[in-house]
């Protein structure tokens, strides 16, 4: 018994050509597709590579090994501040030279903070206060924005000196060390341009909101704001980053825990306790 298989029609021939063309024309653009994601993919894993690269110099460059001990600048104090005088002048410094290596950690971590060498001025004479801050903290600029002109006012009249000891301890959450960084900045103005220094403060915190910046646009930012242009080399060069490292030092040890702290009179101000304008006017009046 024989079976007849009858031959495909042209029709189904011609469909059977399609199907295998439309077939054909799938797998290629399939392959095209794995091709291209392929193709992505290294790119993206490239450029991740380079990004990682660049954060790890930029890193590496920032926490250079920065020296034990330093110079300090005009208006310098034994324990790393500054201190203003008036709203374009800052007070004699009253140490040369800054070592790290002879700071002493406590035995036991402090239950208070115990600032080292708090001013508190004589009878008649301004008041003192004395303030942690940090270049990258959002509360000190938050402070500045609030007392900034109170502040310039009190000085403006003769009524206070301001110590400012502007300290990195948020260096751990950046990536290029501004919080040391912007304090060195102020430093080199300080020292550089000292009528210069409290435009130079407001103009710092007030640029918060920005992101931080490289040290040209800080020095930028301080000639701006009428800093010499020698100042500038000063910035660039971090020449005041041991005098900074001391002074973050010395406010870790003395259990100074966040920024801003705020002393009167060798008081601490109880933040979101205490109206600063009001602590201080007391103090002025007692001083009297």
């Amino acid at each position: 018994m024989s079976t007849n298989n009858p031959r495909p029609t042209k029709a189904q021939r011609n469909a059977s050509a399609r199907e295998k063309a439309a077939q054909l024309r799938a797998s290629q653009e399939a392959a095209q597709k794995r091709k291209s994601l392929f193709v992505k993919l290294g790119v993206l894993v490239a450029v991740i590579i380079v990004i990682a690269l660049v954060v790890t110099l930029i890193v590496r460059n920032n926490n250079a090994k920065i020296e034990d001990s330093g110079a300090t600048p005009q208006g310098a104090t034994a324990a790393g501040g500054i201190v203003v005088t008036s709203a374009d002048s800052v007070a004699e410094k009253t140490t040369d030279q800054v070592d790290v290596t002879k700071l002493t950690a406590p035995e036991e971590p402090l239950a208070a903070p115990e600032p080292r060498d708090l001013i508190v001025a004589k009878k008649g004479e301004p008041i003192n206060i004395t303030m942690y801050v940090d270049a990258n903290c959002v509360h000190c600029a938050d402070f500045e924005a609030t007392y900034g002109d109170q502040i310039e006012k009190w000085l403006a009249n003769g009524d206070v000196n301001v110590e400012y000891r502007n300290v990195g301890y948020l260096d751990g959450g950046s990536p290029t060390n501004f919080s040391s960084r912007g304090a060195n900045a102020l430093a080199c103005v300080a020292d550089e341009s000292p009528a210069a220094y409290m435009k130079f403060v407001k103009a710092l915190w007030g640029h918060y909101p920005e992101g931080e910046m490289k040290n040209a646009e800080l020095a930028q930012m301080a000639v701006d704001n009428g800093a010499s242009e020698s100042v500038s080399d000063c910035i660039e060069g971090d020449k005041f980053r041991p005098f900074v490292q001391y002074a973050t030092t010395a406010g870790q040890y003395d259990g100074v825990k966040g920024t801003p702290s705020i002393f009167i009179q060798g008081k601490e101000l109880a933040l979101g306790t205490d109206d600063f304008p009001t602590k201080v006017e007391e103090a002025i009046k007692a001083n009297k």
